[in-house]
């Protein structure tokens, strides 16, 4: 029987499968890490201290912390979809800031029905740092131009599929095992 299996295809398909096997859990691994990091992101978030507003080399280690944008000169407002303190749906405005000679900041001004962005002329805004992209917002702690609040951040709304990815890598191996297994099934079959 070993000796009808055909070398290279035989190779090719336990190599690729192998391949799959050590990203499931390669992504098992990430999964922890990532478990890791949320609860990091709730000792944060759990912190009364204020931190000065972060560079961009210091993004992750400024997540879910509280701190403080003294918006000088408000650039513009964009409108995106956002959920209030109470939970409803909604529009968040995300004020673009001139940050006191420190650059340029965001700061989730608050939250509407209104997807129009409201006049807000900048001051100083304490809130919690939040992921925003590539980059970081300081969502307010309290609504501010006669918006209501935002909902605060949660760390556990960050996504944590890497299990799910587990489990697909480790599906895509045994189907190619299995659909392999099946195709030689049947070539051996006819030569017989």
């Amino acid at each position: 029987m070993i000796r009808q299996l055909p070398l290279i295809p035989t190779i090719i398909v336990v190599a690729a499968a192998g391949v799959m096997v050590w990203l499931g859990f390669w992504q098992l691994g990430r999964a922890d890490e990532k478990a890791e990091l949320i609860a990091r992101y709730e000792t944060a978030l759990a912190e009364a201290e204020e931190i000065a507003w972060p560079s961009p080399d210091t993004y992750e280690a400024s997540l879910f912390r509280r701190s403080r944008v003294d918006c000088v000169q408000v650039r513009g407002i964009d409108s995106v979809s956002g959920k209030s303190d109470r939970g409803q749906s909604g529009w968040a405005h995300i004020a673009r800031c001139d940050h006191n000679g420190a650059g340029v900041a965001d700061v989730a001004i608050g939250w509407s029905r209104d997807p129009n962005p409201p006049e807000w002329s900048g001051g100083s805004v304490t809130g919690i740092v939040a992921p925003y992209g590539e980059t970081v917002k300081l969502v307010a702690s309290e609504g501010l131009a006669g918006l209501r609040p935002l909902a605060r951040p949660n760390p556990n709304d960050l996504p944590n599929n890497h299990l799910a990815y587990a489990g697909q890598w480790f599906f895509f191996a045994l189907t190619a095992l299995a659909i392999y297994g099946f195709a030689l099934r049947s070539r051996l079959a006819k030569r017989d």
